[in-house]
């Protein structure tokens, strides 16, 4: 099949490679403001490069996927969509939720498969624990906890437009929280704080978080987020039920010391990037796309499953705001 590529910046530039290593891709074209990015994917892939969106989706493609900047995400998403031709979008939708709600209406009955990267839907340990709570291994879960530790920070410029922690980062403990668990969150609240870097605090947002949100089943998950966590990137998730009890993280290279006399786990190298922890989710999911792009599977994560995530995120953030709990009603009838 061929396949379009809609921006070459890391995460783009990674896809294209992983893209071009797939047996079912037999040609990649590409495009991207930058000229020099364009340059090097013809160079190093053997991509086609086209001058403008509208250019790449006239060019013959089974399939694109979107890895520009997040406001452009709406227009090329619809544009694709106009096309007939299936998408693959990084998240989010779109900056805003109400710009995202606009583009589930808009695409609702076209027909044309939209997938969302959520890559931690197909990361084998969080692909494990789905199993484990679907076939009742755990027995109804009662705890839940999420976590992603960034080493540092981002720099100034993408903090003060990223939205905020719980939109840009925790979003991510939503959408696998969901998806692992197979249920709704109802209610959240959230708290912050800043013993940081100056500029996030200035940004109006806080480098390190904690959430309590409540599923439609009464089941409680613990969110914690932070922008510093020195010795590496650090996600992992713990579930636990009358029956039993599993982690996705407990691994060699999880970013964490024990103290115990006598203990050496964890042995490896810890995590430090989020392209090293989830390499392969990374990969698997644009496998996946290209099972989507040849109609064997339907989208694995849905525009309306990335906003179920964004609902969650917008209510933590009003929570962390007004310091109260916040129902996901609340803001999505905002």
């Amino acid at each position: 099949m061929r396949i379009g590529i809609l921006g070459l910046g890391r995460i783009g530039a990674f896809h294209a490679e992983t893209l071009s290593r797939l047996d079912v891709v037999e040609s990649l074209v590409v495009a991207d403001p930058f000229a020099g990015a364009v340059t090097a994917a013809v160079e190093r892939f053997g991509a086609e490069a086209a001058d403008s969106p509208e250019a790449l989706l006239a060019a013959g493609v089974d399939g694109v996927v979107i890895a520009a900047a997040t406001d452009a995400h709406p227009g090329l998403i619809l544009a694709a969509v106009r096309a007939g031709v299936p998408v693959f979008c990084e998240k989010p939708v779109a900056r805003t939720m109400k710009e995202g709600a606009e583009v589930l209406d808009a695409v609702a009955d076209s027909g044309v498969e939209i997938q969302i990267g959520y890559n931690r839907r197909f990361d084998a340990g969080f692909v494990a624990a789905r199993a484990a709570v679907l076939n009742g291994e755990l027995g109804p879960l009662h705890t839940v906890r999420s976590t992603t530790l960034d080493p540092a920070p981002p720099p100034a410029a993408y903090v003060a437009a990223s939205g905020g922690i719980f939109r840009d980062c925790s979003v991510h403990d939503f959408d696998i929280i969901r998806w692992v668990t197979g249920r709704e969150v109802t209610e959240v609240y959230a708290t912050g704080s800043n013993r940081g870097a100056a500029y996030i605090a200035e940004a109006g947002d806080a480098d390190t978080t904690a959430a309590i949100l409540t599923l439609d089943d009464a089941t409680l998950a613990v969110v914690s987020n932070s922008r510093h966590n020195a010795r590496g990137y650090d996600v992992r998730m713990e579930l636990h039920g009358f029956r039993d009890s599993i982690a996705v993280g407990l691994e060699d290279k999880l970013p964490l010391r024990s103290v115990e006399p006598g203990v050496t786990f964890p042995a490896g190298t810890p995590h430090d990037f989020f392209m090293d922890r989830f390499t392969e989710a990374y990969r698997a999911e644009l496998s996946a796309f290209t099972d989507v792009v040849a109609g064997r599977l339907t989208s694995p994560c849905t525009v309306a499953d990335a906003l179920e995530a964004g609902w969650i995120a917008e209510a933590c953030t009003l929570s962390l705001r007004e310091h109260r709990t916040v129902t996901i009603e609340e803001v999505r009838g905002a």
